[in-house]
């Protein structure tokens, strides 16, 4: 599903794809959607400008160091139970959008995670129920301030710069996808390879992590849980390899697309 807008022809596509519009898996999330694009005018990709995902969400999760290749090298090893994290949905932007460095950071830095969308109400879950609670999945890149994070033990500074949370994209419904497993994860800066996973590879698994958040909160429909970054982000490589302006990065999943975002200066 493409989220995207020109101007006042695909107005109706973004608020039908807009979370309070998603509903009960049971009810159909996808024809909602569908039924939308139907009848939604012609377009060229060139005329689109890409919406996140899920524009409005009333919760996005994320789940820190959920790879042991990245607990290895942020030095965050036997993790008993997942780190969460909150990120504000108005921090969010698409596929094509300017990820914005902020000024005062020298520290900006990718995160290439696969999102799942929420697709009904959802508390004190079961691991053996998990699934039935995902609408479907996308590409999230959790641009951070490095310095920010880590300045404290609390990393909701450093990950809530405007423009900092790409999401997209597409929406890919659950039920397109045969093997999440299987699915692999790479991100690229400027063509150069520096994070590959596989999501077999997530330390807490999405049906652990859905019983755990669902434990301490409800999850409503179109809420966003984003799953953890596998090892290879540019603060821990020798020498740093952080974002600069004009530093492309590519964040493709398996079945979900690529998603790409250029580094911008503050102004």
């Amino acid at each position: 599903m493409l989220l995207g807008r020109r101007d006042a022809e695909l107005a109706e596509v973004e608020r039908a794809a807009r979370a309070p519009h998603v509903v009960p898996v049971a009810d159909g999330v996808v024809p909602v959607a569908d039924g939308a694009w139907a009848g939604a005018p012609s377009a060229s990709e060139d005329d689109i400008t890409y919406l996140p995902v899920i524009g409005d969400p009333g919760k996005v999760i994320c789940i820190g160091v959920n790879y042991v290749s990245h607990q290895n090298e942020t030095g965050r090893t036997g993790q008993v139970v997942p780190t969460v994290f909150t990120r504000f949905a108005d921090t969010q932007m698409g596929h094509l959008a300017p990820a914005v460095k902020p000024s005062v950071t020298h520290y900006y830095d990718y995160e290439g995670e696969v999102a799942l969308v929420i697709g009904k109400d959802a508390y004190k879950v079961s691991e053996d129920d998990a699934f039935d609670f995902v609408a479907g999945y996308g590409i999230y890149n959790d641009f951070t301030a490095r310095d920010w994070q880590r300045a404290t033990t609390q990393w909701i500074p450093g990950k809530n710069f405007p423009d900092s949370g790409a999401f997209g994209p597409y929406f890919v419904p659950a039920a397109d996808i045969d093997d999440l497993d299987s699915m692999k994860l790479e991100t690229r800066v400027n063509g150069e390879l520096r994070q590959a996973a596989t999501l077999a590879d997530l330390y807490f698994s999405i049906p652990q992590l859905l019983a755990h958040v669902t434990a301490f909160t409800r999850l409503n429909a179109g809420d966003v849980v984003v799953t953890g970054t596998p090892g290879g982000v540019g603060f821990f490589m020798e020498p740093q390899g952080l974002l600069d302006e004009g530093d492309v990065v590519e964040v493709e999943v398996t079945n979900l697309g690529i998603l790409r975002n250029t580094v911008v200066d503050e102004k």
